[in-house]
């Protein structure tokens, strides 16, 4: 049987070319617009000391050999955002990169082992107002490309509309029928009600296994009645986290049981993840060891903490930051069927 033609087959390129022309006039696009409303571009660098502390982010390992000659232990970065956040510490209020990130066991129609993600922090803004630029950036997607709608598979929004704005309690009453926030408790550092969430579940016809936890539970709830149902017709912003599934975001100040993050859906993708920054060291890194230990007991290790990044949160103001997946975005505008197809060079 005949394999698919290489990416740089010359038929298979002309055909892929005009997507690609698109990305590059979306990017410039966005650049001008952030550039307009007063941000600053910066290029943050791809090796770090840690790649991250969510527990399900996976990173590739370099052994790099420093000026003494002895090797040491470096990530390519899963996201530009710690070292955006010394940016913060340092000064900076309104930046964003367009940053090459790599992250390990992932891949798919819309996934990738390297892509392009586009960060931006807003010193001193609410995360309300990261939500009005996602709006803009959609919309502004759809016009650089004259694109009437976006579409995925057989789903399609306006990206022209305004994301409907929805909390992750009220889509779990809305699509399962379940009443989240009852399984947590007020006191963040308390253990929420596994086996009520676990029942709920079961009753769905969910599997539940006896050693899955409260995240485990939510996690499956979560993929399987609330994201697939996300950015029908218009965009979506799911808001509102449970705090314990928000280890980078401050808490909302009307309920502690619920953290400032969102994610931005369209077409049943998300495109977009949110947060009123978290800037209080001895919390960050309280949840970071939570997200480690986690780690090692699901997959058998850990990352360092960045201590360099826990003490530039001392001198962080009130900010509000976003990690939007570029080439996703780009896929739904443009209309391909893969992420791959609006990569240039396409990871073997």
């Amino acid at each position: 049987m005949k394999t698919a033609d290489p990416w740089w087959d010359r038929d298979r390129h002309a055909d892929r070319r005009p997507a690609l022309l698109a990305r590059n006039a979306v990017k410039r696009a966005f650049r001008a617009h952030l550039e307009a409303d007063g941000f600053t571009e910066v290029e943050t660098t791809a090796l770090q000391i840690s790649p991250g502390n969510e527990t399900h982010l996976h990173a590739f390992e370099v052994t790099a050999i420093g000026d003494d000659g002895a090797p040491r232990t470096r990530y390519l970065h899963t996201s530009p955002e710690f070292a955006m956040k010394k940016l913060i510490a340092a000064g900076e209020t309104k930046i964003f990169d367009f940053a090459r990130v790599w992250r390990n066991r992932e891949g798919g129609p819309t996934h990738a082992l390297e892509f392009t993600m586009l960060e931006w922090y807003r010193a001193g803004a609410p995360y309300e107002t990261l939500m009005e630029d996602c709006a803009a950036l959609l919309a502004l997607a759809a016009d650089t490309v004259g694109a009437r709608d976006f579409r995925h598979r057989a789903r399609a929004c306006d990206p022209r509309l305004a994301p409907e704005r929805i909390t992750v309690a009220e889509a779990f009453d809305r699509f399962a029928g379940v009443d989240l926030l009852a399984t947590i408790p007020p006191d963040p550092t308390a253990e929420p009600d596994r086996d009520r969430l676990a029942a709920a579940a079961r009753a769905l016809g969910l599997r539940v296994a006896d050693d899955d936890t409260w995240s485990d539970v939510f996690s499956r709830l979560l993929a399987e009645h609330v994201e697939p149902r996300l950015g029908d017709g218009r965009p979506a912003i799911l808001m509102e986290y449970p705090s314990r599934e928000a280890a980078l975001a401050r808490p909302c100040p009307h309920d502690s049981r619920v953290a400032e993050r969102f994610e931005l859906w369209a077409c049943g993708v998300e495109l977009a993840n949110a947060f009123g920054e978290l800037t209080d060291p001895v919390e960050q890194r309280r949840r970071f060891r939570i997200e480690m230990d986690e780690k090692e007991r699901l997959y058998g290790e850990r990352y360092p903490l960045d201590e360099d990044l826990l003490a530039a949160l001392a001198h962080m103001p009130p900010t509000s930051g976003i990690a939007l997946g570029f080439d996703r975005l780009v896929m739904l505008a443009t209309g391909v069927p893969r992420l791959a197809d609006i990569l240039w060079t396409p990871v073997p």
